[in-house]
């Protein structure tokens, strides 16, 4: 009797292919396979084996397996194959995510050698300007067993430091040690009252899956709660995953993990080439007892004895998939600890709302920690109204006033801005003319530092000009600012202070992100401006004063979800002053001083601001209280776009579902392509994942205008 496997491809393809097997070959669901397709021999996953194929069809056979063993195991396809279903997604590129690029490519699931390295001497032969070299010598020196070149690397050194320890004979090659159980004693965190106390709130693995919300304001010290929970309930052979919604938060991570768990500690990201991502993957797969650090898509990876997940910053929006298939980590972290039957914990000073109203209807456990770590106490927020004030680079003069008296006092200065570039805008001030892109409907932005005008939603670019290119006058001027902008004022205004911009301008190069934090990180009187990733995490503690440049951008947003991220963000970029010993304070400037949600913020207690924000979601019938899809259309006309949307309306319609458009999206024109958008909101999640499904189908069997596509986006992020 002829065996049939069905398997899945590469491919945007929502249907599976069936292959016979030869003699001899035996297969089992996880496993790579070559296979051929069409004219080409590509790489698969087998899905199923044992089936009964179509009648009257004729099979081709597999031509071989790719390793004798799944590349993922039955968990991981389980919780892929629901992810599949949930997010309306083809199978084959969701399994295909949870395989590094080298495998995806049909490379050898082998493991590249790597460099160890042991430390021979406590570098005393050392010149006394080498301080990095001293450093990674003192780093070494903690290891007995050595440490790989990949840890040594993500450790912050670099391999010219390693090179040059080697030719002067203080470093030597040491035997690869695999991650197996440390025989190096690390102590746990030491925890406040407090902590403890909320440390025994937290779910034992010994029960099973539980799913905990850990609510902790700014510098409590969740981290170190994260530490003790895996010294005290991780086994020696157990696994362990920690999502961090930042690559640039990793490095400061890792250097806190590594120093209680040592060579445990591995890391994912999109930062690494294919050869480290595979070698770690390799670890994952073959159940060596890491802990791993990583961002979004480490949730998908081939776990073998997964114990315990945790995800940092749980509220955080970069945890979704913005493209492709459009995943949430936090909601598979939580649905993969439920399959693995072991806890999970959700950890954020600003809770999702979405979190929130699980952890209140019992769905959660909730542990509270609102104390700050060590002498610490929470800023005193205070809302700067700038209506008729005069601003230099967006700064009042209040602000700029608060910032020299911390500056004299020797502390450090967090400036927030909420635009990278120098000016939002280029106006003529004779005739009004704005520069927009001609690629999107938005305007161009203006980065003094490298005379460009450039779209930050197309990356179109073109050289700034001194004139107005429609009038030719002179009266041609920046309006609005932008993270350079403020760097200059505040550069001219404090011409003895270091001022340092952090935005994704300035932290493109490697390492630069560990040298500004090297920088604010010597307690020397400092000010750093910055976008979001300044809120995201930072431990400064020197830095007594925050001012927010402008908190008013949230409030007005036709996306719903907007003064939830308002308030997330201002609370926790808050959260990054008054981390030490010393007082903090923060500066809001706003022209709409009598808004209640900012009023609310003041008190500081986000709990109050989420009941609130909850009161306003279920009187709109707005998720968490129903749930949500978007099917998105882009196309090269507008029309075309609008065509398949009206297509789709008429397919969704059913009990308890409401359509709301389609409407063009608020950027309607992006990269020359036209996006529209249909909202779906239904009472009952089944009901409406059965109707997407059905409308999928539908579509799939449809040819679409050309030069069109769709989407679909399952509990979107973003609904402009």
């Amino acid at each position: 009797m002829t065996r049939v496997v069905r398997i899945a491809m590469n491919r945007p393809l929502r249907r599976l292919f069936d292959y016979t097997l030869g003699a001899g070959l035996s297969l089992q669901p996880g496993q790579r396979v070559q296979v051929p397709f069409g004219r080409q021999q590509i790489t698969g996953l087998v899905t199923a084996v044992g089936v009964t194929p179509p009648p009257g069809v004729t099979l081709k056979p597999v031509r071989s397996a790719m390793e004798d063993w799944p590349a993922l195991p039955r968990e991981t396809l389980r919780l892929l194959s629901w992810a599949s279903d949930y997010y309306q997604h083809p199978l084959g590129e969701c399994l295909f995510t949870a395989l590094p690029p080298a495998l995806r490519r049909g490379r050898p699931a082998l493991r590249k050698t790597e460099a160890w390295w042991q430390a021979r001497s406590s570098g005393a032969e050392l010149p006394p300007q080498a301080h990095r070299q001293k450093a990674l010598l003192a780093w070494l020196l903690q290891y007995s067993q050595g440490a790989a070149t990949s840890a040594i690397l993500s450790a912050g050194f670099n391999r010219s430091q390693l090179k040059t320890l080697e030719q002067k004979q203080l470093i030597e090659a040491a035997e690869p040690v695999l991650a197996t159980a440390s025989t190096e004693s690390f102590a746990a965190p030491t925890l406040s009252p407090a902590q403890t106390d909320t440390a025994a709130q937290l779910p034992d693995p010994a029960q099973g899956f539980n799913a905990c919300l850990l609510y902790g304001i700014t510098g409590s010290g969740k981290t170190e709660i994260y530490l003790h929970y895996l010294k005290q309930h991780l086994g020696e052979q157990d696994q362990a995953l920690v999502l961090v919604p930042e690559i640039n938060l990793t490095p400061q991570t890792v250097a806190r993990f590594q120093r209680y768990f040592g060579q445990r500690i591995v890391v994912w990201h999109s930062a690494l080439n294919d050869s480290e991502r595979l070698d770690t993957w390799l670890k994952i797969r073959h159940g060596e007892p890491v802990i791993l650090i990583g961002t979004r898509s480490a949730v998908l990876l081939p776990f073998t004895g997964l114990r315990t997940l945790i995800v940092d910053e749980e509220h955080d929006s970069s945890y979704k998939q913005g493209e492709g298939f459009r995943y949430s980590a936090r909601d598979l972290a939580v649905y993969r600890a439920h399959l693995n039957k072991c806890p999970v914990i959700l950890g954020s000073a600003t809770p999702s709302l979405e979190s929130w109203y699980n952890a209140q209807q019992g769905k959660y456990t909730l542990a509270t920690l609102e104390e700050r770590a060590g002498n610490a106490r929470p800023p005193h927020i205070k809302l700067l109204d700038i209506r008729s004030r005069p601003l230099e680079g967006g700064l009042s003069r209040p602000a700029l006033n608060a910032i020299k008296q911390v500056l004299d006092n020797g502390e450090q200065v967090l400036v927030y801005v909420n635009r990278r570039g120098f000016a939002p805008v280029m106006m003529c001030f004779d005739c009004g003319h704005m520069v927009e892109c001609p690629r999107c409907d938005t305007r161009l932005t203006y980065h003094r530092r490298d005379n460009a005008m450039r779209c930050h939603h197309c990356d179109f670019q073109a050289a700034a000009t001194t004139q107005c290119p429609k009038c030719q006058s002179d009266a041609f001027k920046p309006v609005g600012q932008g993270t350079e902008r403020s760097e200059d004022i505040l550069t001219t205004d404090f011409p003895d202070t270091p001022v340092v911009r952090v935005d994704r301008d300035s932290t493109q190069r490697k390492g630069s992100i560990q040298a500004i934090l090297k920088t604010v990180n010597t307690g020397e009187p400092c000010i750093l401006v910055g976008t979001q990733m300044l809120a995201k995490g930072h431990d400064f503690a020197n830095v007594t004063l925050v001012v927010v440049v402008n908190a008013d951008g949230g409030l007005f947003s036709v996306d719903f979800r907007a003064p939830e991220q308002l308030l997330q963000t201002l609370l926790q970029v808050s959260g990054r002053a008054g981390r030490g010993d010393k007082p903090g304070t923060v500066l809001v400037q706003t022209c709409h001083s009598d808004h209640p949600l900012l009023r609310t913020l003041c008190t500081g207690r986000y709990g109050d601001m989420a009941e609130q924000l909850l009161a306003e979601r279920e009187g709109g019938q707005l998720p968490p209280y129903r749930a949500m899809a978007i099917f998105r259309a882009e196309a090269d006309t507008m029309e075309k776009s609008l065509q398949i949307l009206d297509t789709i309306k008429p397919l969704a319609q059913a009990p308890g579902l409401e359509i709301w458009g389609p409407l063009p999206a608020l950027i309607a024109r992006r990269a020359d392509r036209y996006r529209a958008q249909l909202v779906l909101n239904a009472d009952n999640r089944k009901r409406l994942n059965k109707t997407l499904a059905d409308v999928c189908q539908h579509l799939d069997q449809q040819k679409q205008p050309s030069g069109s596509r769709w989407m679909i986006d399952v509990d979107p992020q973003e609904t402009g």
